[in-house]
């Protein structure tokens, strides 16, 4: 099926039409499924297990329950029939858990056939548009896009309409220890704080800078230069400018040459007789763009 619209906003989804009830199960309302928005019972419905947004307001949703049930539910959600005869959540979650606290029988919604990856796809979008992801959250619904469904970063982005830089730097959130992407969930952290944790290699210094961002309330300038200052004092550091020959000088030379070329973090490992030479990548199509390099 061709993905009509899918980065240009969840609004060209909607059509003007009559509402229609359904009442029964997706097969028996197969001639419906396509253009207009119809009035689905609720037991009907059940959420996408793979969307993104984990994390649900439970204020926030009773303060909507409380809204619907003074003018009711305006903006329809959007299903999909599934093969188990239920119908799955594209988009509107929030506002499918809202009806059921306002005791509603029945919902809105806009039934389209979608396969599995545009569910996924369509998921993003709406939560990204809406902005109610946390940064993990969104990290994660690229990676599900990246590793189910094999689609690239650039076509990633050109979908949810962001840059490819913005998507690799929010996928490198995952890199973080679990400990500091649940201070980035709960909202202790920013991203822009994150990547200034990611600036520093240490796990147990990139715990203590989250630390001190938090317990000082550091904006992101000011923990961007306290992370160079903890890179700087770290031993390893010291002891290697210390020691740093004319042949250490050139080997830098060279990774930062190799850093630059590829886009991406390279790291030379010299010894005497043999070495190492460490590239980074962040996930597959990070990793294809790079053997391209090699033409491999």
């Amino acid at each position: 099926m061709a993905k009509k619209g899918l980065g240009k906003g969840l609004g060209s989804l909607f059509s003007d039409t009559d509402i229609k009830e359904v009442t029964s199960s997706p097969k028996a309302n197969e001639k419906k499924a396509g253009g207009d928005i119809t009035a689905v019972k609720l037991s009907l419905i059940e959420p996408n297990k793979k969307q993104p947004r984990s994390y649900f307001d439970d204020e926030k949703i009773e303060v909507l329950a409380a809204s619907i049930k003074d003018h009711g539910l305006i903006q329809p959600i959007i299903i999909t029939p599934t093969k188990n005869g239920m119908y799955k959540i594209v988009a509107g979650e929030r506002r499918w858990r809202a009806a059921k606290k306002a005791n509603l029988k029945e919902i809105p919604a806009l039934i389209r056939e979608y396969n599995d990856e545009q569910v996924a796809e369509i998921a993003l979008i709406e939560n990204l548009q809406r902005e109610n992801l946390n940064p993990i959250e969104e990290a994660v619904g690229y990676n599900l896009l990246m590793e189910e469904f094999n689609l690239t970063q650039e076509v990633i982005s050109q979908r949810v309409g962001k840059s490819r830089s913005a998507v690799a730097n929010s996928l490198r959130l995952l890199t973080l220890d679990s400990n500091i992407q649940k201070l980035i969930i709960n909202g202790s952290l920013t991203s822009g704080h994150a990547r200034a944790v990611l600036s520093v290699e240490d796990k147990d210094m990139r715990a203590a800078l989250a630390k001190k961002i938090i317990d000082d309330s550091l904006n992101v300038r000011q923990a961007e230069a306290l992370a160079k200052e903890l890179q700087k004092k770290t031993p390893d550091k010291k002891k290697k400018e210390k020691e740093k020959s004319a042949y250490d000088i050139e080997i830098e030379n060279i990774q930062n040459r190799l850093s630059s070329s590829l886009g991406t973090k390279v790291n030379i490992n010299h010894g005497a007789k043999k070495g190492k030479i460490e590239i980074e990548y962040y996930g597959n199509e990070d990793l294809d763009r790079i053997l391209g390099f090699f033409n491999i």
